[in-house]
């Protein structure tokens, strides 16, 4: 796997996001796009033996984002992400499930990130649920010692209620926490570090730091 062409391509596309540039290379896109791949290939192999086996029997494709813009979310006129991702998660990048996350992006905007963004309705209820019975549990997972030792900012405070979810009282002592509306943990990295040939097994290792934690959200998410 060659990440520091990866890096090159997408830095170019970037600076000419347009689809006459993209049309002119695309073969360059296709050799980054293999690169990539080769990438998400490694990363599967290692991940559902060691970390997640509900994603064996998944490839590449099942996991990774296309690169081409989703219009429904389109918040500027580029047709295409500045950046390569994948979602690996048991049934594939659109599951329901909480797992683990990739994107190649240059300028230092690379991350590694785990958990569940945005998750429906009901399964964020019950995620909020779990937090009010089981409230210990959840703080020693998001305080552990390793989990921060690789995502030194903890969870995610982005996405959340500005009041009480519905059902709960204001004054909760974990109002903080089930006023999230999002249980992510995520690192930047610099393309540096990208660019070394041990960053596949950095982001193993971030990953299996954050394990415990995407384990409880996958169990409080899961219908009784």
């Amino acid at each position: 796997m060659n990440l520091p062409l990866v890096l090159d391509f997408l830095r170019n596309l970037a600076a000419n996001n347009n689809k006459a540039w993209m049309d002119a290379h695309r073969a360059d896109y296709h050799r980054a796009r293999a690169e990539y791949t080769a990438f998400v290939a490694a990363l599967l192999r290692d991940a559902s033996a060691e970390l997640e086996p509900g994603l064996r029997g998944l490839t590449p494709p099942d996991v990774m984002f296309r690169i081409n813009k989703n219009d429904r979310f389109q918040q500027s006129d580029e047709p295409y992400k500045r950046h390569m991702g994948a979602g690996f998660k048991p049934g594939g990048r659109h599951s329901p499930w909480a797992g683990y996350f990739v994107a190649v992006e240059p300028g230092g905007e690379t991350y590694v990130g785990a958990g569940r963004w945005m998750p429906e309705p009901a399964q964020l209820a019950r995620i909020r649920q779990e937090i009010h019975y089981n409230a210990p549990a959840f703080h020693a997972l998001r305080q552990d010692a390793t989990l921060l030792s690789q995502f030194p900012e903890g969870l995610d405070m982005s996405q959340a209620l500005k009041t009480a979810p519905k059902g709960y009282d204001r004054t909760d002592p974990d109002i903080e926490w089930l006023r999230l509306k999002s249980f992510f943990v995520w690192r930047a990295f610099p393309d540096v570090e990208v660019r070394r040939p041990d960053f596949p097994t950095q982001v193993l290792a971030a990953w299996q730091a954050a394990r415990p934690f995407v384990t409880f959200l996958n169990e409080a998410m899961r219908e009784e």
